[in-house]
């Protein structure tokens, strides 16, 4: 097996954990306020990735800090627009203009790092997008704040990808996941304590959802994402990262939710899945 398809795996594993999590954090989210969650959540991670790699810190340097923060300033960008736009725009409206990163990353690509996307890398960024549509139900077109919002935040996860890529040719990538994860849970921290500062309520369901993602989804799976990038492409990366949603869509159907239901299949969902799906093997039958 190449080094490419075990980065290809590896991020779709990363990508499964991701959207394993959704209905975990959504049962959770009226106990504690977003930025609290996502503060603990990176603090966590932060620790845990500190203890497993504390011999790694005596090798960052001025430029990894640098590097690592501008990162974790993208993913923190990411998620804080992210949670922002919702509060002005509808649940599907935000996945579908999130999910609009797989076009920008191959553009990213081609105009920061140099690199043109090969012509099966388009036709599955152009599947996928398609499948996207039809998973989350299309965009509304009456745009609105929460829109623009949430495209910034679609910017912020694909520059994520683009410095991924540019910056682990220099640095250890585990020394660049250390700080970005780090960086991250400052920032979240300083949002949550002087910015939208509420009360938190910490109960098993809470201490066990934050538990899971912390070490699944932030530590592990982002440690994965920036390992894997140094063996395959920024739109690759960006084309495997659709399919969350996919993930998400199945793990809905199979973990109830707070009311102890779980989500039914729609064909507009079978459709998205299909196409998503079929942009990927695209990508990865070719290599």
């Amino acid at each position: 097996m190449s080094k490419h398809l075990k980065a290809d795996l590896s991020l779709l594993l990363a990508t499964a954990i991701w959207g394993s999590s959704f209905t975990l954090i959504k049962n959770v989210i009226d106990h504690i306020p977003t930025f609290a969650y996502l503060s603990l959540r990176f603090i966590i991670a932060s620790i845990i990735l500190i203890a497993v790699f504390y011999k790694k810190l005596k090798y960052i340097n001025k430029k990894a800090v640098i590097y690592g923060c501008i990162i974790g300033l993208m993913l923190f960008g990411g998620m804080a627009l992210q949670v922002s736009g919702l509060y002005f725009t509808s649940a599907s409206n935000s996945a579908f203009i999130t999910g609009l990163n797989v076009i920008m990353v191959p553009l990213f690509s081609s105009a920061i790092l140099k690199k043109k996307p090969d012509r099966s890398s388009v036709i599955g960024v152009i599947l996928a997008f398609a499948g996207l549509f039809f998973l989350t139900g299309g965009l509304d077109f009456r745009f609105n704040i929460g829109d623009f919002l949430t495209l910034l935040c679609a910017v912020c996860f694909a520059l994520q990808i683009i410095f991924i890529d540019r910056y682990n040719k220099e640095q250890d990538p585990i020394i660049l996941t250390l700080i970005q994860i780090s960086f991250t849970a400052l920032l979240n921290t300083v949002v949550w304590l002087f910015i939208d500062y509420k009360p938190v309520v910490i109960n098993a369901n809470v201490a066990f959802t934050l538990f899971a993602t912390a070490v699944l989804g932030t530590a592990i799976a982002y440690l994965i994402q920036t390992v894997a990038q140094k063996h395959t492409t920024p739109t690759h990366t960006a084309l495997i990262f659709t399919a969350e949603p996919v993930f998400a869509a199945f793990f809905a159907m199979i973990i109830p939710n707070s009311n102890g239901t779980v989500e039914s299949l729609s064909l507009n969902t079978i459709i998205g899945c299909a196409l998503i799906l079929a942009g990927t093997l695209i990508c990865e039958l070719r290599k």
